[in-house]
């Protein structure tokens, strides 16, 4: 069961559903989004029945949701959210009404490298950043980021260029110094099961990036969103960028159906990472068009001024022509599907 606070609701208005649902035994868990807060019940539902919570300052509505994923849901949030990313000056809509394009360097290895490929995303359109300090890869022995001298080096690049950032996190434990530097955490296809991390992002106070597993269905990507979710953080945005088949002609299998399915059980915004579906740049572009065609809310991708040296995943960043082809992409495509490019105020 769901309860949905009105937009003026009070903390004591919040604290009071808590307090009644506790009294029956129950628990409930607080996550609050931009606009409306949520409060999933988890107990008997025939006594959260009789609470007649309805009746409480406050409240807006109950809902008894039958899908597994209760906060994520579109069973009591019938419109599609809007997550905005950044601060005052610089922050940017991801959601049903723009099309959000995030691009920069797969990894961050210098602050050179990077400001590079800041200025080139800028000036392709893109309004979100995104740099890896932290790269969890297959081999131990390829480049693993260089961590918080790397979040440090983003941070900054962010600033320069007047962009939010995103980045990835692996460890529960680096949370709070990445949520410090960082407008948006990622968590990567390799950890989206990874429940402990999950939930510590759910509490850091930042939007969350949310990638899809490698082999994961639709509902367990989901359902780890309800993980993030349930610590308290409905500012979720899920990513799909490709799943494992059969198919070796590319490095994964982008799986756009899944971007329409989700929009159907979730109110959460989908985006889609066409760089790590195909793992080549000739796709790039084609895919884009693609994400932008089916109704994605967005793309973010690789880019990098000297792909042939990059330390991770050269072959599918993007610069010059690809870049600028990508660039008419974010700008003309969007408005035939009844959107507009997301930027910062």
């Amino acid at each position: 069961m769901v309860v949905v606070m009105s937009p003026d609701a009070t903390d004591e208005d919040v604290a009071q559903v808590v307090e009644r649902v506790e009294e029956v035994g129950g628990e409930a868990f607080v996550s609050k989004g931009v606009v409306r807060t949520i409060i999933g019940l988890v107990g008997d539902i025939e006594s959260f029945h009789h609470l007649n919570l309805r009746a409480l300052p406050g409240v807006a509505d109950v809902h008894r949701i039958s899908d597994p994923f209760k906060l994520v849901s579109r069973q009591h949030h019938p419109e599609r959210s809007t997550v905005w990313v950044g601060t005052e000056g610089r922050r940017v809509p991801i959601g049903p009404d723009t099309f959000t394009f995030m691009a920069g360097p797969c990894a961050v290895e210098s602050a050179d490298q990077t400001l590079e490929a800041a200025q080139m995303a800028a000036s392709a359109g893109a309004t979100i950043l995104r740099g890896g300090a932290y790269k969890p890869r297959t081999s131990p022995y390829a480049f693993q980021g260089l961590g918080v001298k790397g979040l440090e080096i983003l941070a900054d690049v962010g600033r320069s260029v007047g962009l939010p950032v995103v980045t990835e996190v692996v460890d529960a434990r680096d949370v709070d110094v990445v949520a410090e530097h960082a407008d948006m955490l990622q968590i990567g296809t390799r950890n989206m099961a990874n429940f402990g991390l999950l939930q510590a992002a759910g509490t850091a106070g930042k939007p969350v990036l949310l990638k899809r597993g490698m082999t994961a269905t639709i509902e367990e990507w989901l359902m780890a969103a309800e993980y993030i979710a349930q610590r308290g953080n409905l500012d979720v945005v899920l990513c799909e960028r490709g799943i494992r088949t059969f198919e070796p002609a590319t490095r994964n299998t982008l799986d756009i159906s899944a971007v329409p399915v989700v929009q159907t059980q979730s109110h959460l915004p989908v985006i889609v990472d066409p760089s790590h579906a195909a793992g080549r740049k000739d796709l790039v572009v084609p895919l884009s068009r693609a994400a932008v065609a089916i109704g994605a809310d967005g793309i973010i991708v690789d880019v990098h001024p000297h792909p042939e040296t990059a330390l991770c995943d050269g072959p599918q960043a993007l610069l010059g022509s690809e870049l600028r082809e990508l660039a008419q992409v974010a700008r003309r495509f969007p408005p035939l599907v009844g959107r507009e490019l997301a930027t910062t105020p």
